[in-house]
């Protein structure tokens, strides 16, 4: 299949699709968290996932008074949006968030950089946990690493040819 701008679309399987979020996760865990998804404007705050789960699940922490809280409660459609600029990795998530309030899994994700938002630590009475699971993904980034990626643009440019380095795909999961 080929994208708008002629690219060929790689379609990942559940496997893939996961061992890919993975990826472009680790390099770069802060997201655009975006709920309110039928109502403009749209509510989106930086979020920084957790963990992703061997399901492909995204684990936040989350104040449980807050409005993302609420909004989810009233629609629990998400979509998630990451950007790795420096890599040229960009990641679009669509999925469903669900609460918790889950003690041991709050332990199990919890990270020391965590107890900015939480004072009291893991045990911060305020403390809930998102998990959103993804039903539909999207991402892009580059066949290279950015170093061979800026060379063959130079090189496009002047060449005057068509830079083809990017790789596209939709996630099945």
């Amino acid at each position: 299949m080929k994208s708008e701008e002629g690219e060929d679309v790689q379609h990942l399987e559940h496997h893939e699709s996961i061992d890919k979020l993975k990826e472009l996760v680790k390099h770069n865990n802060i997201c655009l968290f975006t709920t309110h998804l039928t109502d403009v404007p749209l509510q989106t705050r930086p979020m920084s996932v957790q963990e992703v789960d061997d399901e492909g699940n995204f684990w936040f922490l989350s104040d449980k008074d807050s409005n993302k809280n609420w909004e989810i409660d009233e629609d629990p459609r998400v979509q998630l949006f990451f950007s790795n600029k420096g890599a040229n990795e960009y990641l679009s998530v669509y999925g469903h968030a669900t609460m918790y309030t889950d003690r041991k899994k709050v332990e199990d994700i919890w990270s020391p950089i965590a107890k900015a938002w939480f004072q009291e630590g893991k045990d911060d009475p305020h403390i809930s946990v998102i998990k959103v699971a993804p039903e539909d993904a999207y991402y892009w980034d580059t066949k290279n690493n950015k170093a061979v990626s800026l060379i063959k643009i130079m090189a496009s440019v002047v060449g005057g040819r068509t830079m083809d380095d990017g790789i596209e795909g939709k996630m099945k999961f």
